[in-house]
This record gives structure tokens, C-alpha cells and sequence, in this order.
């Protein structure tokens, strides 16, 4: 007989096994900050003319998000603070992570520097990192003789 609810993981493993595997392959990401206490999952994207980084943020308030450009490296770091867990308030289980968090991306020769964005909607951060004009594909036409 149960008497307590559990949470089933099958895929922590596999998770951490990812997360290993990730630390390294890139160098970028496993140079954490050794006073992290969770990493946000991301996504990037290279467009034609821009590249796109999507973290999942969510809890946490733009105000709370320090984004910044070193060279040719891109930190995101912040903080997402809950409530403080008193010994009456029935928690039994809890999963989401808070704490400070830092994220770290090495920049490629085409990023212009001097045009990244962010903005953050319903949770998700999203950091737009155009490409250099002189880097950008141009279609030359060709005129007959």
C-alpha cells in the first residue's frame, strides 16, 4: 500500500546523460558559473539574416535578466526567486528550479555586435543577433551582351 505520491522519471537519465554529452561538445556551455543553481533550456536558430536564441525563462521578470556582450561571447544571466517554503504551507514535491542561472555563447565572425536585441514574452526570452551587412548573401544579376 502507497501511502505517499511519488513522481516517476524515466528520462532523467537521459537528461543527464544530454547535459554531460552537451558540456563536452561546446565549450561555451561548460562555462557555467560554478554559483549557478539551474540552466535554462534554449534554442538557436541561424536565419539568413539574423540568429535567434530562444531561453525558456519562465517566472522570471525582464528586469531580472542581465544580458551581456564580451567580445565575442554572449552571457545571460539572472535570477528566479519563489516563495519561501515554511513547514506548514503542504508542499510535498517540488520540481521547479530557482535560483540564479548563466548561460554562455560564443559569438561566429558574422554576428554584428552592435545590433543585438532582446525582449522577453510570456516566459521566453528571445535574443536577436543580426548578421553583418558585408556578411549577408547578395544576388547579383547578370545582364545579357
Amino acid at each position: 500500500m502507497r501511502t505517499a505520491l511519488t513522481h516517476y522519471r524515466p528520462w532523467s537519465l537521459l537528461g543527464e546523460f544530454n547535459r554531460e554529452l552537451e558540456e563536452r561538445l561546446n565549450p561555451a556551455y561548460g562555462a557555467n558559473d560554478p554559483g549557478s543553481d539551474w540552466t535554462p533550456a534554449v534554442d538557436v536558430r541561424e536565419e539568413n539574416d539574423r540568429y535567434l536564441i530562444r531561453a525558456d525563462l519562465p517566472g522570471v521578470k525582464p528586469e531580472d535578466i542581465d544580458i551581456t556582450l564580451e567580445g565575442d561571447y554572449l552571457t545571460l544571466r539572472g535570477r528566479r526567486d519563489y516563495e519561501t517554503e515554511a513547514k506548514d504551507n503542504g508542499w510535498r514535491h517540488r520540481e521547479r528550479l530557482h535560483g540564479s542561472f548563466y548561460r554562455r555563447f560564443s559569438l561566429p565572425d558574422s554576428a554584428d555586435p552592435e545590433q543585438v536585441s532582446a525582449r522577453s514574452n510570456h516566459g521566453v526570452l528571445e535574443v536577436t543577433i543580426p548578421k553583418a551587412a558585408r556578411i549577408k548573401p547578395r544576388k547579383i544579376s547578370v545582364a545579357a551582351a
